[in-house]
């Protein structure tokens, strides 16, 4: 006996039940994708705007070949509190720059470092050590970065009615210290200081990627957050 479906209802397909279209599959947002590419464009051009800035960097604002002063900026000490070959390297071109005469005296400028040691103190040990007399060593043992180190140096300068003074750094270092001097009402000239022994290529690639990143930080935020009145 056959079996007829009741009026108005339609039999279908015994299969029909077994293949039912899926709704199509919508692609996955890409946003995150879009923000890290932007993220990533955007560190680029401020590393390239950075290396521009120590490209341009002053070195200089004055054609004066004698100063008021030297002011050679601060590095930390080492563990045992005796200067690392960064910090003497720095001391040592002061020295060499006062007795060939292009200033009197030197400022030694540096805060307490993380190890708990005075740089500024350290460092005047260590030209008394090669010869400068006390008397024409300032102690600058405040700053803790290189705008506290212009800033507090000029405020020294200004105390004793001295205009002009030789920034020594190391060669690195300059370019972003030459940035921040160039916005203080002084009369300067930047030096490096060479290093006491052969750098290496790499050494030199680090240590001037690292400086990078300190110029862009000041270029986007310290020279506005750490503004300094000498």
């Amino acid at each position: 006996m056959t079996h007829t479906p009741p009026p108005g209802r339609v039999r279908r397909p015994a299969h029909a039940h077994k293949s039912r279209p899926r709704p199509a599959r919508t692609r996955p947002r890409n946003w995150l994708i879009h923000w890290v590419l932007a993220a990533v464009g955007l560190a680029g051009a401020l590393l390239a705007w950075a290396a521009i800035a120590r490209q341009l960097a002053p070195a200089s604002n004055t054609s004066l070949t004698r100063f008021d002063a030297i002011v050679v900026l601060g590095s930390a000490a080492d563990a045992d509190g005796n200067p690392t070959p960064t910090m003497l390297a720095r001391v040592t071109e002061g020295v060499h720059e006062y007795q060939r005469g292009a200033a009197p005296r030197l400022i030694l400028t540096g805060g307490v470092d993380r190890r708990g040691f005075v740089s500024a103190r350290v460092m005047a040990r260590t030209a008394h050590a090669q010869g400068i007399p006390k008397s024409a060593i300032l102690v600058e043992p405040e700053a803790l970065d290189t705008i506290q180190n212009a800033c507090y140096a000029v405020r020294i300068m200004n105390a004793h009615g001295w205009h002009s003074a030789e920034v020594v750094s190391s060669a690195s270092h300059l370019p972003r210290a030459g940035l921040i001097f160039s916005q203080l009402p002084l009369e300067w000239r930047a030096h490096a200081a060479p290093p006491l022994s052969p750098e290496s290529a790499a050494y030199f690639s680090v240590a001037a990627s690292v400086e990078t990143l300190k110029t862009m930080r000041y270029l986007m935020w310290a020279r506005w957050a750490e503004r300094c009145e000498p």
